[in-house]
């Protein structure tokens, strides 16, 4: 079977028929979403105006998609998954891929070219070399302080703070930095990271890239929703009987995508409005929703499900026990601490996630979901619990969530799925679980060792309310819990 290539991809299945133009985004991140998120947005805009807006894609050590995309002259498919329905579609908007463990000079060189005007990254959570508990650069990072000191940088916040001293001392064009991860505030979040790097910096060197910054850079906020499972063979099998072809890098992806962003761009965008991008003045309410209503339920849907032996997240939500305590979560929980977009009703906004949940045929996995909590539990759970605890009342739900997340966590020998979960504060949440003398200590010790912020860390009550659901979890079960949670909240 011939491979997707130019001269191999079908006219039909081309996502867009313009040209490219000169490379104008470099992408840090080359993962699955990126792929079926930015870079099909971005081939929707450039159906509808051209311009200089080809994107070289950076992948951070892993060359095996690099090497793919390479074979296939930038090629791959997008395989829009649903029970109803699967098609395959080819975004053709990069131009060339780069490995930074590999190439760091190349990687410096694409980030600080003059011709590059946004600067796109999903590098995930735990990324951005950070402490969730401060929201501040994490200087005792060896990575970060190595950064500091020179040498080709090896984190996100290094790489983005060192082309943007090229940037300043050649050209000085001006440059967006558009973060499209999950995290609050992501736009503020990146910029506020690279100037805490910058002012790290010995003085002749700070004093340059702190200007630079200010005149010339600008870092939107910006929210991504679109559910990207991991490839396998089966997505590989989708394309060639779809397109006749074998493709070594496609992609799997539920239907549905949004992007919702600030329209602050330094040196101008694609017209991503014509590729189904929402613009807006205020993207903290859409923010707010996905990371509570999607993402956070999701976790819990995906830790509970795990602990009951579920290998999909469309497994999980199928039972009813676990699909009532992601509505009771959502809407007592989570919806009280926010503002919905006033474009989006919160019942028709719940009902089309449990659709997407239920999407049997994307193979969405709860170990894919349930990996990095301590990261992204941190960005969902503490603020929604402080306000309802400060009323006086109990977060049922998001104590089940933290005790459900503990419990994978710590005990993963339960089955396969809670043993594929990967976090990189397992070891020291296993070892405070082993030295604990009872699971209240061991809750109190998980979170007042900052897994979620000062807050949480003083709640005695909260603490107890995790450990009587971790207990709950290991003796009796995930049904008992759910019941136990909803119970206590009536």
């Amino acid at each position: 079977m011939q491979r997707l290539s130019a001269s191999t991809t079908p006219v039909s299945a081309l996502q867009h028929h313009r040209s490219l133009g000169a490379p104008g985004i470099v992408h840090l991140g080359l993962g699955n979403f990126h792929r079926a998120h930015q870079a099909v947005h971005t081939a929707r805009a450039l159906e509808h105006t051209e311009g200089p807006w080809a994107i070289v894609g950076v992948a951070n050590s892993s060359a095996a998609v690099a090497q793919a995309m390479r074979d296939q002259d930038m090629r791959y498919g997008v395989v829009e998954i649903s029970p109803e329905r699967t098609e395959v579609g080819v975004p053709a908007v990069h131009s060339d891929v780069l490995v930074a463990a590999q190439q760091p000079e190349a990687v410096l060189d694409a980030l600080a070219a003059q011709e590059t005007r946004i600067v796109t990254l999903t590098v995930t959570e735990k990324g951005y070399s950070y402490s969730p508990r401060t929201q501040r650069l994490d200087l005792d990072d060896p990575a970060v302080r190595a950064d500091l000191d020179g040498g080709a940088p090896r984190t996100t916040v290094g790489r983005l703070a060192r082309a943007l001293q090229r940037r300043a001392a050649t050209h000085a064009a001006p440059v967006a930095i558009l973060s499209c991860d999950n995290l609050t505030g992501n736009g503020e979040l990146t910029g506020r990271l690279v100037r805490e790097f910058a002012e790290a910096l010995p003085a002749p060197e700070r004093e340059d890239l702190l200007a630079y910054l200010r005149d010339s850079v600008s870092f939107p906020n910006g929210m991504v929703d679109r559910i990207v499972p991991a490839t396998t063979d089966a997505y590989r099998a989708a394309v060639a009987e779809r397109l006749g072809l074998r493709d070594e890098a496609p992609v799997p992806a539920e239907p549905f995508s949004m992007w919702v962003l600030e329209d602050r761009f330094a040196a101008g965008r694609p017209a991503w409005e014509h590729g189904g991008v929402t613009f807006t003045d205020d993207v903290e309410p859409y923010e707010l929703m996905k990371l509570r209503l999607l993402n956070g339920t999701h976790s819990l849907i995906a830790y509970l499900g795990a602990l009951e032996g579920c290998d999909l997240i469309a497994d999980s939500t199928a039972r009813p026990h676990i699909a009532e305590a992601a509505r009771q979560v959502m809407r007592a929980d989570y919806l009280p601490s926010l503002t919905m977009p006033s474009d989006i009703d919160f019942d028709d906004y719940a009902a089309q996630l449990f659709t997407r949940w239920s999407n049997s045929a994307l193979g969405h996995r709860t170990r894919q979901v349930g990996s990095d909590g301590s990261t992204k539990l941190a960005q969902r759970v503490p603020v929604p619990a402080a306000l309802h605890l400060a009323a006086g009342r109990m977060p049922q739900h998001l104590a089940l969530c933290v005790a459900a997340y503990l419990r994978a966590t710590t005990a993963p020998e339960t089955n396969e799925h809670t043993a594929a979960i990967v976090d990189p504060a397992a070891e020291a949440l296993r070892e405070a679980h082993a030295g604990a003398a009872s699971t209240r200590e061991f809750a109190a010790a998980a979170l007042r060792d900052g897994l979620l912020g000062d807050e949480l860390a003083a709640h005695g009550e909260f603490q107890a309310r995790v450990a009587e659901f971790i207990d709950v979890l290991a003796t009796h079960g995930v049904a008992a819990a759910t019941e136990e949670a909803l119970q206590a909240q009536r």
